[in-house]
């Protein structure tokens, strides 16, 4: 077992296989350390969050090897579910994995209906889970060119993977068939069928009665008409009418307008990405102007944001400079001073003009924006799905319940935007090297740390595609080479084969399958979410410590070793 740093909060234990990941996943999910978590699986990979102030890397690595020890043999020993998936084998795709197996169509189905598959880790979406079979044979490549649209529950194949899509979306596996199996549910506790370590066997069938081969979105996730994105199932919003209490209404929700809290970290066993604000001392600047507690959610906008109030609200704007006025349903316009709370009246509108600095602002109510949780959470994840869909022109958003309209004066530790980056400036962030660092050349090290990093607009919530003069190079040893899935973390440097790195943000996937060379420190983080397009980055290279020496075999290796 070696441990690599994947920032300064953070390690990724390699495993000698799926099964010994999962056994560490499950030890520490079973019986939990204080500071140790939430952990991810991966391919042959643990990533698990730690506290710093509480677990140096030293006494982590030692704590790991130790309850590796101890629970190997019954976390091995204890066996998962057994599930059993009935599949029409009738998938687009399944001559051309014939052909590429050299084998007729009704022996690719038997073979995968006779092989045992063994969930080794989720990612990719909500429900999502990586099969491992117990047939070599059945190993194919991914398809040259995705599809737009796989439709939910199909099964499919890539690589040594087997899987089934939980949702309608995107994808570029080989499909083999579909399958009306209920894999994702939020009415049901847990939300997903299966979870690392169950088995999974596949049951052909001449048809299958559960369920529409398109499935409607799950409840509070993207894909909704205007119409429908605020209506009953995305989370209490409504279109057009409230409830009868103070309210919020979208009249323009500019750039792109989010509902969005801390997050829902803790739930990889789903596929579930934690999400959360943007910029998360702006939401709880935002937050304590105007006297909310922590979990409260609020908007992120991008600028150009406007609301009107239904009822009276106190509303406070904090984050990415931009100027903030206020209209009063029979005054003139006044502006509004960042991180001030201001009382708006019934009819009042708010309005955020253009972002000058920085690019993520969140507007606060007292009381919260009152959209129902779900998976403990009120955040929009855009990649998963997950939460209130995108706010549009004629949402109405419910306030909760708050005492008083008393407006709290002060300072409230709102971030100087004067501080922020405007497009062109450099900015400066922190990073530790790893965990893949070893994948790339000496020169491709001094590069990612000497040449500056220009932010393109190929940038969203999920990643930010980052362009410098010269590309990231990989050593000739791993030229070609193909990461096996691991889990990534928010701020973490990944590198396609293009050598043009991607930053992710806090809709990242839970698990990449390219090399990560570096991760933004917990400092470096809190800018993560206020770099405008045309801002530019340069690496700086934070502390790691690399000098440990334990039985877990924390990485010590030179550059020359891979």
């Amino acid at each position: 077992m070696r441990i690599l740093a994947a920032g300064d909060d953070a390690v990724l234990v390699e495993c000698a296989s799926a099964a010994e990941a999962v056994s560490l996943h499950r030890s520490l999910t079973d019986r939990p350390v204080p500071g140790v978590g939430p952990t991810v699986p991966g391919a042959r990979t643990l990533l698990v969050h730690h506290d710093p102030a509480r677990h140096d890397r030293a006494a982590l690595a030692a704590l790991l090897a130790a309850r590796r020890a101890a629970d190997d043999a019954a976390a091995r020993a204890a066996p998962g579910r057994v599930l059993e998936v009935p599949v029409v084998y009738d998938g687009e795709d399944l001559g051309d994995v014939a052909a590429l197996l050299g084998t007729s169509v009704d022996e690719v189905v038997r073979r995968h209906a006779a092989a045992t598959w063994t969930v080794a880790f989720m990612g990719f979406a909500p429900g999502f889970a990586y099969l491992t079979g117990s047939d070599p044979r059945l190993v194919v490549p991914r398809r040259d060119t995705p599809r737009t649209r796989v439709p939910a529950g199909s099964v499919a194949l890539a690589g040594a993977y087997g899987g089934v899509y939980p949702r309608e979306g995107p994808g570029g596996w080989q499909l083999v068939g579909w399958t009306g199996f209920p894999l994702w549910d939020l009415d049901r506790e847990p939300p997903v069928a299966w979870a690392p370590g169950d088995q999974v066997r596949f049951r052909p069938v001449r048809e299958v009665a559960v369920g529409p081969r398109s499935a409607p979105a799950p409840r509070g996730g993207a894909g909704r008409s205007a119409d429908e994105g605020a209506g009953g199932t995305s989370g209490g919003m409504s279109r057009g009418t409230s409830g009868g209490g103070a309210a919020v209404e979208v009249v323009d929700p500019g750039v792109q307008a989010l509902v969005q809290d801390a997050g829902r970290p803790g739930l990889a066993d789903l596929g579930v990405g934690a999400a959360g604000a943007a910029d998360p001392r702006s939401l709880r600047a935002a937050i304590r102007a105007v006297g909310g507690r922590p979990d409260d959610a609020a908007l992120e906008s991008h600028g150009g944001l406007r609301l009107r109030a239904r009822g009276r609200v106190v509303v406070a704007v904090a984050g990415a400079a931009a100027p903030v006025k206020v209209r009063s349903a029979d005054g003139e316009p006044r502006a509004v001073a960042p991180g001030r709370a201001v009382l708006l009246r019934d009819g009042d509108e708010l309005a955020v003009g253009a972002v000058a600095r920085g690019l993520s602002l969140h507007v606060a109510v007292r009381g919260g924006v009152a959209v129902p949780p779900v998976l403990g959470s009120r955040s929009t994840d855009l990649l998963g799905g997950i939460g209130p869909a995108p706010l549009v022109a004629g949402t109405v958003l419910p306030v909760g319940a708050a005492a008083g309209d008393a407006v709290a004066l002060g300072d409230v530790g709102a971030p100087l935007t004067g501080d922020l980056p405007a497009p062109g400036d450099v900015v400066q962030l922190p990073v530790t090297l790893g965990p893949r660092d070893d994948w790339f050349t000496a020169d491709a090290l001094r590069l990612l740390l000497a040449q500056e990093w220009e932010v393109t607009a190929l940038a969203d919530r999920v990643g930010t595609r980052l362009h410098g003069a010269v590309p990231l190079e990989r050593r000739p040893e791993a030229q070609g080479r193909e990461l096996a899935s691991e889990g990534v973390v928010t701020g973490g440097v990944q590198v396609p084969p293009s050598g043009q790195p991607v930053l992710f943000g806090p809709d990242h996937p839970l698990t990449g399958g390219y090399p990560v060379v570096a991760v933004v420190t917990s400092v470096g983080r809190r800018l993560l979410g206020q770099l405008p397009t045309g801002a530019r980055l340069r690496f700086v290279a934070a502390d790691r410590d690399q000098s440990v020496e334990e039985p877990a075999d924390v990485d010590t290796r030179s550059r020359q070793d891979l």
